[in-house]
């Protein structure tokens, strides 16, 4: 894995100053994040190791499944190619992803939840959220069961467990003390 997003890094903060230099780093970070679900698909990784398929050819049919691929975007599949990166498409959309937020200020936030939330619940946990850790959150929701109720939050390295199941273990800690 470390070796992976190590190769990954110089593509996606390329990719990353080109956008941002052209005020684009939405319609990049969208067009990355549907090119690495193309490199995700079972069928699309034989393509990519298929030794009688140029790096040309393989290209070509990455930027046909790309939709609204312009010229800059064609050559950045092209170089991605010709180096055998292609499948290291999903580190580099989340290397972008996250370049992106710390330039707009957002930080991403995983919300384990012992139960799905509605779209009004989590807004609100968000705003409280915001508030708790300072900065802007861009939340993904993971429902765990095993939370029993509550939530447990990650925000970069800082955890906020709300958890029953993180009471509990609090309560067990402290009554073995």
């Amino acid at each position: 894995m470390a070796e992976t997003v190590t190769v990954a890094r110089p593509y996606a903060e390329a990719a990353f100053r080109v956008a941002k230099d052209a005020g684009a780093l939405g319609a990049w970070h969208d067009r990355l994040q549907r090119l690495a679900f193309i490199a995700q698909d079972a069928r699309m990784a034989e393509v990519i190791g298929n030794p009688n398929l140029s790096a040309g050819q393989i290209a070509q049919l990455f930027v046909s499944l790309a939709g609204d691929a312009d010229a800059t975007l064609g050559n950045f599949i092209h170089v991605l190619a010709e180096n055998e990166r292609l499948a290291l498409l999903p580190e580099i959309a989340a290397l972008f992803t996250a370049n992106k937020s710390a330039e707009e200020g957002v930080q991403e936030a995983v919300i384990q939840s012992a139960f799905p939330l509605s779209k009004a619940d989590l807004a609100a946990l968000v705003v409280q959220l915001e508030a708790h850790f300072k900065t802007k959150l861009a939340p993904t929701v993971v429902v765990d069961a095993e939370l029993i109720g509550g939530v447990r939050v990650a925000v970069g390295d800082q955890v906020l467990d709300a958890s029953v199941r993180g009471k509990l273990e609090t309560l067990s800690a402290a009554l073995k003390n």
